[in-house]
């Protein structure tokens, strides 16, 4: 038993002694090869900083139009960055495609775009990509006067009862809301000849609307939007259930299907009457494709925080997701869908974390290599341990040739001071175990000067003896 118990605890001493035999190399090692590594760090930091900079302070997002939904997310987004400690700064545009042009246009300071999926075509767009869909967008319906039948809204060879001369609004060209609508009056093959169709933006077709100037109006938009809402509100006005729904997502594949039960809307009012389908498009988040990854997860956990909460038609977590965004996906996305955010935003500040982060996965690489890459270098450490005894080799002999040549013996005290300094720097020389003979030769080398200095009789002072014959 106690012979078991010595082995454990030779075992122990043993590992003791070579950790710490370990931990004396590296720091001899760092001791001795600090100005190259610093130099490689110098180099290493400023190709890094140079081709992956550190995230900008100032982004530029383009909205929609003032007073609609889009404009009024970006105001929570630029609230959010500005927690961050970044700027986000939101220029107003007339619609989805001028969103798309300015994004594609890479002198644009335009960064960041929200776009309604289905509106632009991916042959037709380069250097963007999506971040994901951050929400529903409902197509709406709305018409006034009497209600009508549902059947009269049906499209049956290229006509329907209830457009004939009819005053709609299909929003501005350029929108998202006349993207759809004509995407969808193209899948039913509506005849638009009779069709009165105006281009109004969302707040002027629900004044006109409102005021009897128009018949109906396509609205594409939140369901929380402002607009959307005074049209809801209003027992006047009527919405459209799209009976086809199933259909139309099968022509039309980026579309959902959003069901609304009878009363969702209005309790009081029982509105609507009955369960009724909405095809819903969805809000894409989209980016200049050169965007810096950090500012791509700032964007993703905004719309995780700021659109994942749920609303009247998506569940909590539903969104940030991919859902027919139709363009390529950010690989930084893709990477927060299964991983979520960094750890460390969770407990440091945006900045902080951010360059924690970087320095991480530059610093840690770099270490790692460098310090067995270093070791590796042909006779690296072994050179500068022979230059270091050969240096003071070096120092003895020109010592001695003076010796030679310039002894006094006087000077004795003085000359055992300079070999013991010359002692001291040898015993300040840490070697490797390979170089103790070198080492300890040198020191012998030393000790045998002092030796000859001691002598009665000083082997570096000569007397010539004359023969007397001569």
């Amino acid at each position: 038993m106690g012979s078991f118990k010595q082995d454990i605890r030779e075992s122990f001493i043993g590992l003791a002694e070579t950790a710490q035999e370990k931990w004396s190399d590296f720091t001899q090692f760092l001791q001795e090869a600090w100005p190259l590594l610093v130099f490689l760090l110098i180099v290493l930091m400023g190709i890094w900083w140079y081709a992956d900079p550190p995230p900008p302070r100032h982004v530029i997002m383009a909205t929609g139009s003032p007073g609609g939904s889009y404009e009024a997310l970006g105001k929570k987004y630029s609230e959010f960055f500005a927690s961050k400690g970044v700027v986000l700064e939101l220029i107003p545009t007339n619609g989805a495609q001028e969103n798309i042009a300015r994004l594609s246009d890479r002198n644009d300071p335009v960064k960041a775009a929200f776009v309604q999926a289905g509106v632009v075509r991916p042959k037709n767009v380069t250097g963007i990509q999506s971040l994901g869909a951050i929400g529903y967008d409902p197509i709406w319906f709305f018409y006034s006067g009497p209600e009508v039948k549902q059947s009269d809204f049906e499209v049956l060879q290229k006509h329907a009862k209830y457009f004939t001369n009819r005053k709609i609004s299909i929003g501005v060209e350029g929108s998202g809301t006349h993207a759809q609508a004509m995407r969808i009056l193209k899948a039913t093959g509506l005849d638009q000849a009779n069709m009165q169709m105006l281009n109004l933006p969302g707040g002027e077709a629900v004044k006109a609307l409102k005021n009897g100037d128009i018949d109906g109006a396509f609205i594409v938009d939140a369901f929380e939007a402002p607009n959307v809402q005074e049209l809801l509100s209003n027992p006047k006005l009527h919405l459209v259930s799209f009976r086809r729904a199933e259909a139309l997502t099968k022509l039309i594949p980026y579309l959902q299907i959003l069901e609304v039960p009878e009363g969702a809307f209005s309790l009081e009012r029982n509105f609507p009457n009955e369960d009724i389908k909405l095809v819903a498009t969805t809000t894409n988040l989209l980016i200049d494709d050169r965007m810096h990854p950090a500012i791509q997860f700032l964007f993703l956990e905004a719309a995780r925080q700021i659109n994942g909460v749920g609303s009247f038609f998506s569940k909590r977590g539903e969104f940030p997701s991919f859902k027919d965004s139709l363009l390529p996906e950010s690989p930084v996305a893709v990477h927060y869908e299964k991983n979520r955010y960094p750890l460390l935003s969770a407990y440091f500040p945006f900045w902080l974390a951010e360059l924690i982060n970087r320095l991480v996965f530059i610093l840690l690489p770099f270490f790692v290599i460098a310090y067995p890459a270093l070791q590796a270098l042909p006779s690296f450490r072994t050179r500068r341990m022979h230059n270091k005894i050969n240096r003071l080799y070096g120092e003895l002999k020109t010592f001695e040739q003076d010796l030679l040549t310039n002894f006094e013996l006087s000077k004795r005290d003085d000359y055992l001071k300079k070999l013991d300094l010359l002692e001291y720097q040898a015993l300040k020389i840490k070697v490797s175990k390979k170089l103790a003979g070198d080492y300890y030769a040198l020191r012998s080398s030393i000790d045998y000067v002092r030796n000859c200095l001691n002598r009665q009789t000083h082997p570096y002072q000569f007397e010539l003896e004359v023969d007397p014959d001569l």
